[in-house]
Parts: C-alpha cells; structure tokens; sequence
C-alpha cells in the first residue's frame, strides 16, 4: 500500500492527521478481525469532499490505528485519550416538560441512538454469514417486546409490494447508503441481513444493519420530549437483557463512524420557524449556545422547505445522553421564546 494522493479538494481530518510519518506507522497493521488502514481510509480517499474520512471495522480499530484516530476524535469531540465517557440513560434525570404543549410550532420529535453487537465486526467489517446472524439475533428479540413496544419485523430481502409501500408512506424503508457507506463497504450484499422492525403504534422503530447493526429511534408527532426520551430508555434497557452492546470506558458506544462515539445520540424535533431564520446569525447564536446542529427536514445537507427546520444536538462523546437530549430541549426552548417575540 502506497501513501494516498490527496488532492486540494481532500479537506476531511483523515487527509489532515494521515501525515506520511503516521501512515508508515499503520500501514501493515491488522486487527483481529483483518480490518486494516487501507479499508479504514478508503471513502475519504474516494470522496474528496468526505468530512470526516475514515470508518472502524471493530473497537480494536479505535486502539490499533489510534495515531489517526486520536487527532480526529479530539478535533471534532474536543475529547482527549485520556478522558472518559459516561453514559446515564435515565430519564427521570431530564427536567423538562413539554415546550410546546399546543403543538403551535413542534412538529414532531425524534431520538435515535445507534447500537453494535459486541462479538461481531462492525458492518465495514462484517462478513455475510455474520450480518445474517445478527439480523437473526436483533429480530428475535425485537419480536418478544411486549405492551407498547410490541409489533412486527420487516426483512428487506422478499418483502412484499404492500409492506413496502405502506413503510415508504411512513418514511421508515432506509435504502443502500450513499456513496460514502458505498465506500465504506457498508452496502455488500444489499439488501440481505437488513429490515426494518416498528411497532403497532409506530412510536418506535429499529432499523438493522444499516450504518450500524442497530438504529433505535423513538418518535411521535408533537413536543414531549420526556416520553420520547422514556420511551428510547426503556426499549434500551429491554435489548439489552438479551444483547450485549460494545462498549468502551474510553469512546462510550462503539460506532462504525467516530462522529457517533459516546452516547451514539441524535436528539432532533421538526420545528417550524417561519421568522427567525430571517436573522441566521440569531439563529445561529441560540443554537451554538445550545450545542445545536441546523438541518433541513431531509436530513443533513438539505434545505428547509416552508420554514420548517431539523434542530438536533451537536455534542456525542463526552457528555451523557440525558445532557444530549436537555442541549435540545434548552435549545428549543429558547428558539421558541425567540420566535413568540418576533411576532
């Protein structure tokens, strides 16, 4: 393996960090699972405009190839190797009631927290026969949920026409990723080993092998963020009496994208904010403050479209779920205030 040529155009931290002196380091190295740089490093050398550049094929990629991943890690989570990450998934711990009880400006709410199985490669890695096994293991046990979190599992492969039209109308089919994941290796043996459970009320959802083995969201229309939250915790807790999580005292959940170490959470609602936008530098203020991330309502690098706007926490590693979810609701709060004012 030769050093990669990057061009003006390479501006992810992987083309940044990956000095020759570091790529000389790593270059033979292997983890137990045979993942190496050359398959690490492969989406950012193929997409020039990769932010970030780099995957993990198992948590030992994180120790073995740690002269690269390090620099990033701490760049973007401002998260040192020395530090530690803590989770705390209670949600009593939250304080917060519902900011907008007349649902005059959430949408609805969204909180989503990505998952691997411990004994296995993460899906960079994985081999067939093992995302089989996995799709085996996660919808076994999502279909012994009961009471609220009870429902029904989708594969991907030979699902039927009437099933797929139904999960494409509730915006739940995930479809092969883009080519960042193409590159990745994240899309083999599409659509095999992939499918999607929810449950009868279709509050709560898992998607299995997409970027990572499992994607739990709980979601519902409106602003009650407490009962999203509780209801995430819960299901958590429920998967975890049969499933062991990796997990690390160091990086917190294992990810197969180091933007998603630690608590692996993504707390959003769709909000409509049809005059404060008009001022982004406000705008942008409140939500810095907040530890905030501004998305359109199709997700990350789309527009909004009718005032309407993806408002999510920022900050993953380092901080405890319960703190990822108050960013949001502290975030919006004040958004809300800001909007009232302007009328």
């Amino acid at each position: 393996m030769k050093y990669p040529k990057f061009t003006p155009k390479h501006k992810s931290l992987m083309a940044k960090y990956l000095t020759k002196e570091v790529f000389e380091e790593l270059k033979d190295l292997k983890t137990k699972t045979g993942f190496t740089l050359q398959k690490a490093i492969r989406s950012g050398i193929d997409n020039s405009d990769s932010g970030i550049g780099i995957y993990a094929g198992d948590e030992e990629s994180y120790t073995t190839f740690g002269a690269l991943f390090n620099p990033i890690i701490k760049e973007y989570h401002g998260f040192s190797q020395n530090d530690m990450h803590k989770s705390n998934l209670n949600p009593d711990d939250f304080k917060a009631s519902n900011p907008d009880p007349n649902d005059e400006y959430i949408i609805s709410t969204r909180i989503r927290a990505g998952r691997n199985l411990a004994d296995f490669p993460l899906g960079t890695a994985i081999s067939k026969e093992q995302r089989n096994e996995v799709e085996k293991i996660v919808s076994s046990t999502l279909n012994s949920l009961s009471d609220d979190l009870s429902g029904k599992y989708f594969p991907l492969q030979g699902m039927n026409e009437a099933d797929r039209l139904s999960l494409v109308e509730d915006h739940f089919l995930f479809k092969a990723g883009d080519r960042f994941l193409e590159s990745a290796g994240l899309n083999r043996d599409w659509p095999q080993g992939r499918g999607i459970y929810h449950n009868n009320e279709k509050t709560f959802l898992v998607w299995i092998n997409e970027e990572d083995e499992l994607r739990i969201i709980s979601m519902q229309k409106g602003g009650d963020i407490k009962e999203v939250f509780t209801r995430l915790t819960r299901a958590i807790n429920e998967l975890e009496k049969k499933m062991k999580f990796a997990y690390s005292e160091h990086l917190g959940y294992i990810t197969s994208c180091p933007t998603n170490l630690g608590t692996a959470m993504r707390a959003s609602v769709h909000i409509a904010l049809p005059k404060l936008p008009k001022d982004m530098d406000k705008f942008k203020s409140i939500t810095d403050k907040h530890h905030l991330q501004i998305r359109g309502i199709n997700g990350e690098h789309s527009k909004s479209e009718g005032g309407i706007y993806d408002i999510s926490n920022k900050r993953r590693l380092g901080v405890t779920e319960v703190q990822c979810v108050q960013d949001m609701y502290d975030g919006v709060v004040e958004l809300i205030e800001t909007e009232k004012n302007l009328k």
